[in-house]
């Protein structure tokens, strides 16, 4: 699947997802707990991959880092930018970062990479891991499963992720894993896993 594809499917419910997830109300406070502390003391730039309605973005801008939220799909570009007034936004793909190499100080990808094919997530954290400096880290979030596996995510096609692999493809785009944690499916909580890794 193509980035505009997925692209486009967003912006067709974009909306609807908006009003859903886009608070950080819909965010277990044990991921908050987590993304703010490994991102709030990093001292630079940081890229919040992904960022849909931009709310992780203002959670962090409102914690003083300095983070700018990326996303594909335009109509989340603009919500973030009307509903976070001091955060920055832009339109782009994690897949072609716009940032010198080395030059960003920690990076979110919060369930941003769940719908890239196994190659094109090699890409992904390869392009992550270019634009990092060294001991950096990144906080990725995405569904827990025992393999990997493609299920009908309700905008498009997304993939299950075992952690132990997510961590071999993060070892091997050159990341060390420093922290996971996991937590089976509580109501509407889907089966979850994040893994924060340092760029090597």
């Amino acid at each position: 699947m193509s980035t505009r594809d997925v692209q486009q499917a967003y912006a067709l419910v974009a909306e609807q997802y908006i009003d859903l997830l886009g608070s950080v109300d819909r965010v277990h406070p044990d991921d908050l707990r987590l993304i703010d502390r490994h991102l709030r003391p990093v001292c630079g730039p940081v890229l919040d991959l992904g960022c849909g309605p931009g709310h992780l973005t203002g959670y962090l801008t409102s914690r003083h880092v300095d983070v700018t939220g990326i996303d594909l799909v335009p109509e989340f570009v603009a919500h973030a930018r009307a509903a976070h007034p001091d955060a920055r936004f832009e339109v782009g793909s994690v897949l072609a970062l716009d940032r010198a190499p080395g030059s960003v100080a920690g990076a979110l990808a919060w369930y941003s990479l769940i719908h890239l094919e196994p190659e094109h997530l090699d890409g992904a954290l390869a392009a992550i891991r270019r634009v990092l400096a060294p001991g950096a880290p990144l906080v990725v979030g995405f569904f827990d499963g025992p393999e990997h596996e493609p299920f009908a995510h309700r905008v498009t096609t997304a993939y299950r992720w075992p952690p132990d692999e997510m961590s071999r493809r993060l070892a091997a785009a050159g990341f060390v894993e420093r922290e996971r944690v996991h937590r089976d499916q509580e109501g509407a909580w889907h089966a979850h896993a994040a893994i924060v890794a340092h760029a090597a």
